[in-house]
This record gives structure tokens, sequence and C-alpha cells, in this order.
């Protein structure tokens, strides 16, 4: 099959990847005034604390490397706009917002900003399916032919598979036609069905089990589970089970391409012309299970140790510990040394959490363990750097300067 020339809703720890655009989307960023916030809430981690050294302490003197990593890296990546967040209890907390919101009026970027959080999509999908697993309705190790007809190997793939992204099966948004069907109508709704049959019209690419492949069919899949096992939507689930009780009242699954303000402009390169364009109001319908989310820089920072330790921020299960304990189990993706993918979940050099990456925006939310350390970065483009998610290159700048025992180094992987 031949490739198209872009990617889209990449993230975790393979990359759909395929040209690399190089059209200039903004100028310098601009630092906005520091903001410091209360430490996160205390939640301790499943199991005994991975041995490590603590972070360095976010002194002012520290602050000002960070601000001016960022700042480095944001003007070689042409990113217009930024925001970041760490948190480590005892600490100061570090909050900045870097460059411009919208590239046209100049706006700047605040820490209060709605942004698309594309594949983070994946960690919400997967805890919702992990809660039924909890409750009996479905087994980690049933066939998703149980479920869905007309998968191919359904009755072998489990849904354990489609969670550690070992399914084989194809992966929709590599499609040629699904790409120019987005790209031609940005806007268009996509049904759960339609994104599936641009996957299942191609051969599977391995038996299940046999290899690590990211693939967005897989998630698509795990949300009409969700769907027929809860018998509500996907998004009603998630927000009445998951976000709720987490108290992230700004995290949201969109409805056609409804955006809360105030928020982001997002810039991208994957269009039908390869001209960069302001994707803010396009249609993630396509990305559902697997990338349409919405959120904050706060509610994230909630999100980071309540999906890497299973407990809510109040200390109640999100899911049992048992399962939390499978969920965590990451095995090293292909030969991505320091990289392993689990339930929806990945560990790079012990950050655990999940990017994300659709047209326009990019996200990472993670967590150390060992010093219960929360880091997000917000991006308002998807621009390759280099052959690097622009996610991938912040968040390997700020922890070089953090934590250089564990420094964020997601391997490129291509798929395909």
């Amino acid at each position: 099959m031949s490739r198209s020339s872009v990617r889209l809703s990449r993230g975790a720890a393979a990359a759909v990847t395929v040209g690399t655009l190089t059209v200039s989307l903004a100028a310098g960023p601009v630092s906005a005034a520091p903001a410091s916030v209360p430490a996160a809430p205390t939640v301790r981690a499943p199991g005994p604390t991975p041995s490590g050294p603590a972070v360095r302490d976010l002194t002012p003197a520290v602050a000002r490397q960070l601000d001016a990593a960022v700042q480095k890296m944001m003007h070689e990546a042409d990113i217009p706009g930024a925001i970041v967040g760490i948190w480590t209890p005892g600490q100061p907390g570090y909050v900045r917002s870097f460059g411009v919101a919208d590239t046209g009026t100049g706006r700047k970027m605040t820490p209060g900003l709605y942004m698309r959080i594309g594949s983070e999509t994946k960690t919400f999908t997967v805890s919702a399916l992990l809660q039924l697993v909890d409750r009996k309705k479905v087994g980690l190790d049933d066939p998703i032919g149980r479920y869905v007809d007309g998968v191919p190997n359904g009755d072998k793939i489990t849904l354990r598979q489609l969670a550690e992204m070992r399914s084989g099966l194809f992966n929709y948004s590599e499609d040629p036609g699904f790409f120019k069907a987005l790209t031609t109508d940005p806007q268009r709704p996509f049904t759960p069905q339609q994104l599936l049959a641009y996957s299942f019209r191609h051969p599977v690419l391995f038996q299940p089990g046999q290899k690590f492949s990211y693939c967005n069919t897989n998630l698509i899949l795990l949300g009409l589970v969700v769907e027929k096992e809860s018998g509500q939507r996907l998004g009603d689930y998630i927000r009445q089970h998951v976000t709720n009780p987490a108290g992230m009242k700004d995290t949201l699954f969109p409805a056609g391409n409804a955006f809360p303000r105030p928020h982001a402009q997002g810039y991208t390169e994957q269009t039908a012309n390869g001209r960069a364009a302001d994707a803010a109001d396009w249609n993630p319908s396509w990305g559902w299970a697997a990338g349409a989310m919405i959120s904050t820089l706060e509610n994230l920072r909630i999100w980071a140790p309540t999906v890497a330790t299973g407990r809510f921020p109040d200390g109640t299960r999100m899911v049992s510990a048992a399962t939390q304990k499978q969920r965590l189990i990451t095995p090293q993706a292909n030969s991505d040394k320091g990289a392993g993918y689990g339930l929806g979940i990945f560990d790079v050099q012990g950050w655990i959490g999940h990017n994300g990456s659709l047209p326009g925006y990019e996200s990472l939310t993670v967590y150390l363990p060992s010093t219960r350390t929360t880091l997000v970065a917000l991006l308002n483009t998807d621009t390759d750097y280099q052959g690097q998610e622009p996610s991938t290159v912040l968040g390997k700048a700020i922890t070089t300067i953090i934590s250089p025992a564990h420094v964020y180094n997601l391997p490129v992987t291509r798929t395909g």
C-alpha cells in the first residue's frame, strides 16, 4: 500500500509519520508571567515506589533555566504557543504560558485555555473499559468478536491486545481514502463504523500478540465495547464514571467540532494541499475514542496521578488495584529501549502517562511515581521538528533539566 503524505492522530510509543513539511507557522514565543499553584493532592502509587533520585527543586534559578529551554525549543521548532505545568508535592509549582494562542491576532497563550488533547483520549477510553472489567461486564481476554461483528481475526484478538496495541489490525488513519475524505472536508462527521471500514478493507498486519503496532482502530473498537456493555454513549460514561469523580469539570468529549472558549487556535500542515492551516474548527469525530477529547492544564494536572495510580484525588479507586497492576505492565515497544506500552498507557524512562496529537494540537501528560511529579505540556501545533513530535522535543528539554535520570526521550517509531 502506498502511504499518504502526512500522519494523523499520532501519539504514544509510535507515530504514524510519513513526510515532513516545512512551512513556518509563527514568530518566536513570548513568555507569560510566572504563576505558582498549590501542590497536587497526595496520591499513593500502587506497589513499591521505584528508586531513583528526586527531581530538582523548582527554585527560581531552575525556573529561569526552564523558561529559557522552552523558549529556545519553541523558536527552533516554530511552535506558536505552549502551556507547561510541573508539580511535585512540597515544592512550588511551575506554571507558564509562552507564545501566542492566535497567530493572526497575536493573542497570548494563557494557562486556562481549552486545548484538544488527541491520543490522551485513549487513557480515558481504556480507563472506562477497565472499570467494566472490574464490574465483570467484560474480560480482558475476551475476543473482540464477542462484542463487535466483522472484525478481521475477531475470534482471536482480545480486548487486552487491543488496549496494548498488539492486535495486528490496520490503522484506519493511514488509509489514503480516509486522509482524502478528512482533508477535503475537515468539518465532516465520521461514525465509528465508517472509521472501522477504512481499516477492515486492509489485510491484518500480523497475528494477534506477535508485536507492537500503534493503531487507532483498536480504540474505536474498545469505545464500542464500552458503549455496548455500559448502555451509555462513550462520552456520557467517561463523564459520569471518570472525569466527574476526578473533579475534572473542564474535560469533555465534544459533540461535533464544538470547542469551549477560551481556546487556542491550532496550526497544522496536514491538509489536502500541504499548506499550513488553522484546524481549531476541524471535527474531531474522526478520532472518537482514540483522540477526540478536550481538556485544560489544570484538569490534566489531576489526571496524571489519577491514571498512573488508578486512584481518584480523594483516594478512592478508579480501577481496582489488581486491574491497575495489569495496566502498568509495559513491555518494551518494538526496539525502543526505555519505552514500553501497557493498557492504554506508556512508560518512557519512568514517566507514566500518554501523549496526544491531532491536526493543530499536541499534548503530553506524564507522572513520575518516584517523586510524585506531574508534567503537563500543551501545544498549538503538530508540525514535526527534525522528525520528532514537538511535544517530544519539549518534554525532552524540560526533563533534561528537572529529572536528568529520567529524560523523556520517546523514540521515533514509524509504522505501516
